[in-house]
């Protein structure tokens, strides 16, 4: 008998991976990349703007979707599918495109951080808008060829040059370098206007983040810009001459910049801003508002008392919060209660400027922004969805603004954005309706009673990039890891 245990054991060895091996054709129980699978009875949300349909089956082979049935009429046509995702329960979106990032690498707190953050939230594609280039050229290139968790990453690269050579000659090696587009602010109009001229002629996207400068929305609307970052720039082409500031403001105070930046929407003129944003309408000026990187501004309390903080922000990025005039962001001290009232009645304005600029025909995105100001990394994203409801968008448009919209604001609209046979396969497969809550994006979930038990649910459990397979669960376990060991040290 002794003899026989060696070999018993052996055959144990070599027989398991064939059992492991066999477990697998009753599903995809593992993030990785396979030739071709199944998402089977899911109901699908697409990103251009149209109701929720199902069920539906979906296969994808390599990292495109091949075809879209729908599984009661097509019952059997799948029945010998080897790996298949079961998405009875669950709804089926193309992946939430994320169009105003920092890629930031911050002290003790690696790029995976952010990464995983974002493939938890359902994030497929980010528009890197300022960043360490060539890093995240590197990124770039690794995620292409799926050697890196992380997000399809497009760059636009910031123009820093301020006077029209240097900044011409700057464009042309960005381009050389591989930029998807550039990233403007703070120029004098005659650099504006070469910038601009010469972005056309290489074919790159241009994103201006606007502040209180010499240009405006005019210039955006004259001169071609492709995206309006954040709200500077539309009001202030609607002002009756200067904004009422008082002589000892100082723009590079950003505790003064914010506080005043409260009453900027209030003293626009509606009349004037009507016409801004018909031009915009015209000239297919687009527009990412970010709402929920401001939010602080409006409640305080509740940016820094965010549920999520005590297990996914990570300490590096809690310091950074701290009030300090030495990091950008980070302007909230002596903030009043008259300060949020100011901004509660800005964001009013703000967010019915850009529901009618919406209504005309305009183009709106979503973009987080977050790192600064107690906005974390993905559950932004979520939080700037929800705001979006609040100015007046209904959910389904709300996701079309996540998906579709921004697909078409990358220049992207053939390839990504929608449920589409053709199109790369970026999808997320989430527990609970979006239309119904848009909290159930959430990768913690909410709480909810069903047959008389308390649970919790929500949150994207598949995420799906350019056809690789990523456990979303795992992800913001892998997170929750990162944090409590930056904690520990």
């Amino acid at each position: 008998m002794k003899n026989v245990l060696p070999y018993l054991l052996l055959l144990t060895i070599l027989i398991y991976p064939f059992n492991f091996l066999k477990s697998q054709h009753v599903g995809i129980e593992n993030a990785g990349k396979y030739d071709r699978f199944l998402i089977k009875n899911v109901m699908l949300i697409d990103g251009k703007g149209t109701p929720m349909k199902g069920p539906n089956d979906v296969i994808v082979e390599k990292n495109k979707i091949t075809a879209i049935t729908n599984t009661k009429t097509g019952k059997d046509a799948y029945a010998n599918e080897k790996h298949f995702i079961d998405g009875t329960g669950m709804y089926l979106l193309p992946g939430l495109i994320n169009n105003h990032v920092h890629i930031h690498e911050r002290p003790n707190c690696t790029l995976e951080y952010l990464y995983k953050l974002w493939l938890a939230c359902g994030i497929t594609t980010v528009r890197d808008v300022g960043s360490d280039i060539e890093l995240t050229l590197a990124d770039r290139q690794k995620s292409q060829m799926g050697y890196l968790t992380a997000p399809r990453i497009l760059i636009y690269m910031v123009v820093r040059n301020k006077d029209i050579k240097g900044a011409i000659a700057q464009i042309r090696e960005f381009k050389k370098m591989g930029a998807d587009g550039i990233k403007i602010f703070g120029m004098d109009k005659e650099v504006r206007e070469a910038v601009l001229a010469e972005s056309h002629v290489l074919g790159l996207k241009v994103a201006h983040h606007v502040g209180v400068e010499e240009t405006d929305a005019r210039d955006d609307i004259q001169y071609g810009t492709s995206t309006i970052e954040h709200w500077y720039g539309i009001p202030d082409a609607a002002l009756i001459g200067s904004q009422n500031f008082p002589s000892w403001y100082n723009y590079n105070n950003e505790n003064d910049r914010f506080r005043w930046a409260g009453s900027l929407w209030k003293e626009a003129d509606p009349v004037r801003l009507e016409k801004i944003l018909k031009g915009m309408v015209d000239h297919h000026v687009a527009w990412i508002p970010t709402f929920a990187i401001y939010e602080a501004n409006r409640d305080l309390q509740r940016a820094q008392t965010q549920p999520w903080f005590n297990e996914y922000l990570h300490p590096t990025l809690a310091n950074y919060f701290s009030p300090s005039p030495q990091n950008h962001g980070s302007y909230h001290w002596n903030w009043t209660t008259t300060d949020e009232k100011n901004w509660k009645e800005n964001y009013k304005i703000w967010m019915k400027a850009v529901k009618d600029f919406a209504d005309m025909g305009g183009l709106v995105g979503a973009g987080e922004d977050a790192g600064f100001i107690y906005m974390m990394y993905g559950f932004t994203y979520i939080r700037e969805l929800e705001l979006m409801h609040e100015a007046g968008f209904h959910p389904i448009d709300v996701m079309m603004n996540a998906t579709g919209n921004n697909a078409i604001i990358l220049g992207f609209e053939d390839q990504i954005g929608r449920i589409k046979e053709g199109f790369l396969a970026d999808l997320i497969l989430v527990e609970g309706n979006p239309l119904e809550n848009l909290k159930y994006l959430y990768p913690t979930g909410i709480t909810v009673v069903e047959d008389g038990v308390v649970k919790t649910k929500g949150g994207v459990k598949w995420t799906i990039k350019d056809g690789i397979v990523y456990d979303a669960v795992k992800m913001l376990a892998d997170v929750k890891q990162i944090v409590e060991e930056a904690k520990n040290k």
